[in-house]
């Protein structure tokens, strides 16, 4: 820190940071820079040269690397090239993103789509740009960041009903003014917990108080509903969410992120959304990739099964061992380890024995909550999901977490 003398805050906040990382780096724990050098087939890595299982995955269906994906993509690039000509609304719309956004649309059961650069920048745009000052946003506490940025950024009254309590929500609808704008906002799967939204609860609630609702779907398509489709089908509510965002780039293998609405939404957001109009379009191959992604999962459903018997064999057998594993029921598992040093020590004895596991830490998740953030795929075999939960067993038992 000899760019600057000076003792601000600013200065006082990066020092606490870069202090941080190193301590973690000297006693051999994890930080977050952790490189992944090389991604093999059948979720294996190579981390500082040597072979681990992955256990960190968005690719919750084992989609990258797909072959029908990447001859997609190849052909985009052969077709489109590397690059389009600027924004959307410009120049930079091709075919493909049509393409795209008419394939979202279909498998999302909506009248249209919009697609954006990336997931974090679809939310913050789509609800600051839907929602102004006078309105009111009530977001779930466990939100992704990009929600909470969105909401703030959007100037509109911000209330944060607690985890899931539908009761408090009620409460804070009711406590709204007369006649304003509401617009509820919730994960449909929690990317820390690995719960699931209630989503008739929450769906009677809008209808009840006349709100908008509005759907994060980054962690729940591919991994809810029997074809994978996302929280609607799980629920058999289709047509219940009038806003479902989702991400290109968890269980689509791809980049960016997209709105599925009804085309009058899609219309404004055509036209309105600063993400939009100032953002370059999709890459070709990236859109082509994320296009061909969609008609596998339609044409694969085994992954959805496979996927459902490794999360519940995961699941089940963290919880046999004395694993607090929360209240999840999708292929994220928590597994609470209390304080951030000794989810730091489980991340490091796991990748000892060649586990690639993260940690997740304050302040993502408050003081006392830190916890592996494990996640299996469909193309898991049990064999290796003993071996990890064994792994997992004899480092919790060493750091005391577990008996």
């Amino acid at each position: 820190m000899d760019f600057h003398n000076t003792d601000d805050s600013l200065t006082r906040r990066v020092r606490a940071f870069t202090d941080r990382v190193a301590r973690l780096k000297a006693n051999d724990l994890h930080y977050f820079n952790m490189p992944v050098t090389e991604v093999l087939p059948g979720m294996k890595v190579i981390v500082n040269g040597r072979e681990m299982g992955m256990y960190a995955s968005y690719s919750y269906l084992g989609l990258v690397g797909h072959p029908r994906i990447n001859e997609a993509a190849k052909k985009a690039v052969d077709k489109f090239g590397t690059g389009t000509n600027g924004v959307r609304m410009l120049a930079g719309t091709l075919s493909i993103h049509k393409e795209l956004e008419e394939t979202i649309a279909n498998f999302k059961h909506a009248e249209a789509a919009v697609t954006f650069s990336s997931g974090y920048v679809t939310n913050l745009t789509v609800i600051s740009g839907l929602m102004g000052r006078g309105d009111y946003v009530f977001s779930d506490k466990l939100n992704h960041a990009s929600i909470v940025d969105g909401c703030l950024m959007s100037g509109a009254e911000f209330r944060r009903f607690r985890h899931n309590d539908m009761d408090h929500l009620e409460g804070l609808l009711k406590n709204a003014p007369e006649g304003v704008t509401k617009m509820v906002i919730a994960d449909a799967v929690f990317s820390m917990d690995g719960d699931i939204i209630d989503l008739p609860r929450i769906v009677a609630l809008c209808k009840k108080y006349n709100a908008w609702l509005m759907i994060d779907e980054a962690h729940s398509v591919g991994v809810l509903g029997k074809t994978g489709t996302g929280i609607e089908e799980h629920f058999d509510m289709f047509g219940s969410i009038d806003i479902k965002m989702g991400t290109l780039s968890k269980t689509i293998p791809s980049v960016g992120g997209y709105i599925a609405t009804n085309k009058d939404i899609a219309t404004y957001l055509n036209h309105a959304s600063r993400a939009y109009i100032f953002s370059a379009a999709l890459p070709p191959a990236q859109a082509a990739a994320a296009n061909e992604a969609f008609k596998v999962i339609l044409d694969e459903p085994w992954r959805i099964e496979r996927l459902n018997q490794n999360a519940k064999q995961f699941i089940g057998g963290l919880k046999g061992m004395g694993f607090d594993t929360m209240l999840t029921e999708t292929a994220i598992v928590p597994v609470l380890c209390g304080e951030d040093d000794t989810a730091f020590a489980m991340t490091r004895e796991a990748q000892h024995q060649d586990v690639f596991v993260l940690p997740v830490a304050s302040p993502a998740v408050p003081q006392g909550l830190a916890r592996l953030r494990a996640t299996v795929t469909a193309v898991h075999e049990p064999s290796e999901i003993e071996r990890a939960m064994d792994v997992i067993g004899v480092a919790g038992r060493k750091l005391g977490i577990i008996k």
